[in-house]
């Protein structure tokens, strides 16, 4: 039947350009989220800012991102994806700008907030969307694909943004990332053509007690707390490295300069790119969501322990560590879709950003605190922080998983067995 291929092949069309602009703009958070670490030393050099100022102005970003989470739950479930990724990319380009012309510590946090505020949205309005328009069985799929494809954005806050601050300034970098983000914005527009797949629903014509009717059930969700405990620890640990302290340590305790933490930044982030999209699906692998993502969470601890313990590594295995790094600690994407089955449809938005609140306030927290951790050191030469310093956070941060672990570990687990 001509007809019906036709129509076929232009749902697939839809469909692949529907991730296509969602995942672009995503990569923009992803790379506003991470882009602290390359530039970090120049930061500190030029606006004399400390260990604990590092910390905060990479972390404010995840504090008024985590914030904002329940609030947005309801715009999501409220006024729909498309209104609130679009309204929330021109508080990002607003805080862009405002970082790129910082004077000082305040207004360079200030400027973090603004884009954290506006990057909220930027993976749950996508989720929200995915849950609306495909199945259960595919969401774990489509999370690793938005999550993996995404992530590219965390590759040009590597080794390309190195470059652009070497060339043009980070001030000039990031002025074009405003650019960016308004393109990312108007494939929105143009693509997703509505909120639904079909009319509105009744949920959103909800009144402001059902909304607050509507959080207190996701509070009370069997087994949600637990799925919150290991959002905590899981991106957490990825950021704690990549995000923020990676560039410092490898300028501090190996000598790397912007080009050359950049370049062994980008190794971890290709490694999460293919780490992402390999472990979505690993849920229909495993006929299990607890299973990989236990296997993902011992495996980033046991990563971060050895270099608790050993300090610092050879060159071939210090690249081999950050890829691998990369690649364990994506395993965040299937504990996103175990979410998902935890909440009823007209909750999804509610339940997804609740436990967003973990995985970004967990961020928050392990970020301001190992900047508080590390000023415990004596500075070295030229401002570096000495190896033990380093080898406290990784510790600190591989407790905080194998503790998550142990909590989640009683979690339900609503995968069924895979049909043949």
């Amino acid at each position: 039947m001509p007809g019906t291929s036709g129509g076929l092949k232009a749902a697939g069309a839809g469909a692949i350009a529907l991730v296509a602009s969602l995942t672009f703009l995503y990569a923009v958070s992803q790379f506003l989220r991470n882009s602290v670490a390359v530039i970090a030393p120049d930061l500190a050099a030029e606006m004399a800012l400390s260990a604990a100022d590092l910390g905060l102005l990479s972390s404010a970003f995840f504090l008024v991102f985590a914030a904002v989470q329940l609030p947005l739950g309801i715009a999501l479930d409220r006024f729909g994806p498309k209104k609130c990724m679009l309204v929330a990319a021109g508080i990002t380009v607003a805080g862009i700008l405002v970082f790129s012309f910082a004077t000082g510590t305040f207004t360079l946090v200030a400027g973090r907030a603004l884009m954290g505020l506006g990057c909220s949205v930027s993976l749950m309005g996508p989720l929200a969307l995915y849950a609306r328009r495909f199945s259960s069985e595919r969401f774990a799929t489509l999370t690793g694909l938005q999550i993996g494809l995404g992530s590219i954005g965390n590759l040009f806050a590597t080794a390309p943004l190195a470059f652009a601050a070497a060339s043009f300034g980070w001030r000039g970098s990031f002025l074009g990332v405003a650019v960016i983000t308004l393109l990312a914005a108007l494939a929105v527009a143009f693509v997703v053509k509505s909120d639904s797949a079909g009319p509105a629903t009744s949920e959103a014509k909800e009144t402001f007690a059902e909304n607050l009717a509507g959080i207190l059930a996701v509070f009370r969700t069997p087994s949600v707390w637990r799925l919150y405990a290991m959002q905590l620890a899981g991106y957490s640990s990825f950021t704690l490295v990549i995000g923020l302290w990676g560039g410092p340590y490898l300028t501090h305790i190996y000598g790397f300069d912007l080009t050359a933490r950049g370049e062994l930044l980008l190794v971890a982030v290709i490694g999460l790119v293919v780490g992402s999209i390999a472990w979505g699906p690993t849920d229909r692998l495993f006929r299990s969501y607890k299973r990989p993502v236990l296997l993902g969470a011992g495996l980033t601890a046991s990563m971060l322990l050895v270099l608790a313990i050993v300090g610092a590594l050879p060159g071939p295995m210090l690249t081999l560590w950050f890829g691998a790094y990369g690649l364990l600690s994506a395993f965040v994407a299937v504990l996103v879709a175990q979410g998902r089955t935890l909440f009823p449809p007209h909750l999804v938005g509610r339940g997804l950003t609740l436990l967003n609140t973990g995985t970004m306030g967990g961020v928050f927290i392990t970020q301001s605190i190992s900047g508080l951790v590390i000023d415990l050191f004596e500075k070295g030469p030229g401002g570096s922080y000495p190896l033990d310093a380093y080898r406290l956070v990784f510790a600190l941060q591989a407790g905080l998983i194998l503790l998550a672990a142990w909590v989640y570990w009683q979690a339900a687990d609503a995968r069924r067995p895979v049909k043949p």
